[in-house]
């Protein structure tokens, strides 16, 4: 899934990687798939691309953001993006297709559900697109204590701290898979909830927020995801599938794996108290 940390390095390496090529073809929607979300007519994307140089590339929350001239092509949040070097033949099914001048490719492909939307600049009206772009990145020193704190309130006072962190776009990009270490960085459990938190929880989970994330970037993304080669992240998690089982690098009590709230949740019973 792409999250904050896969979004920015993302972004890094298609700027670093893409820039200059000149969209030569576009296939869009070749493989049928029910959960991937395109913006208006995906077979009108060629049209609108073909040509086009790309100019640039930034992360918004979980949402990679593709310039190129007036066009725009954004990708999150189960979208696996892969690079294909002039001569290595892209993927045969995929989502969507970028062709380069050179003989490269860029191939989109969506796992569960995902997003591929290719459109004018300034005309995206997804809700989830636009509170990405305008909510400040916990990266960013827009993003601070005080910031931190404008969104607790009595009405989060019940909510799990995963439902808190993950959901409502309350932090965009921040979803159940970085929130694994945030919470065991900060040493909360993700069924603790946050009416219960003291005010020293509040500034570790602040803290824990900002540096894991910013940990995840230098190392190149977690190691449960893979860049623009297909490569996996750098970042070793600590609780993560990867993790599942054995023994917790801090006390030496087995990592828990437990389903909640849609999904799964990894945290060490002895660390993480509720």
């Amino acid at each position: 899934m792409i999250e904050m940390p896969e979004a920015t390095v993302l972004a890094q390496q298609i700027a670093a990687t893409l820039g200059g090529k000149k969209i030569s073809n576009v296939t869009a929607a070749r493989s049928p798939h029910k959960f991937a979300w395109y913006f208006g007519d995906p077979q009108e994307y060629r049209t609108l691309l073909a040509g086009k140089t790309i100019d640039g590339a930034a992360a918004y929350g979980g949402h990679l953001e593709i310039s190129a001239g007036d066009t725009r092509i954004a990708f999150s949040d189960g979208v696996n993006l892969r690079y294909a070097r002039s001569g290595e033949k892209p993927a045969a099914k995929h989502q969507l297709l970028l062709e380069f001048d050179d003989d490269s490719s860029l191939v989109g492909s969506v796992q569960m559900y995902g997003g591929l939307m290719a459109f004018r600049a300034g005309q995206n009206d997804n809700q989830y697109y636009l509170v990405a772009k305008e909510k400040p990145s916990p990266l960013s020193k827009r993003f601070d204590a005080a910031y931190f704190d404008s969104l607790f309130g009595e009405s989060m006072n019940k909510l799990p701290l995963k439902a808190f962190l993950a959901t409502e776009q309350r932090i965009p990009g921040l979803g159940n898979g970085v929130l694994q270490d945030i919470l065991f960085n900060a040493r909360l459990h993700p069924k603790k909830k946050v009416g219960t938190m003291s005010a020293a929880d509040r500034v570790f989970l602040f803290e824990s927020v900002r540096n894991t994330l910013a940990q995840m970037v230098v190392a190149g993304g977690r190691d449960t995801e893979s860049d623009l080669f297909g490569r996996p992240g750098g970042y070793a998690t600590r609780m993560s599938r990867n993790t599942a089982g054995q023994t917790c690098a801090v006390c030496g009590t087995p990592i828990l794996k437990e389903s909640y709230m849609g999904g799964s949740v990894y945290y060490c019973p002895a660390c993480q108290t509720v």
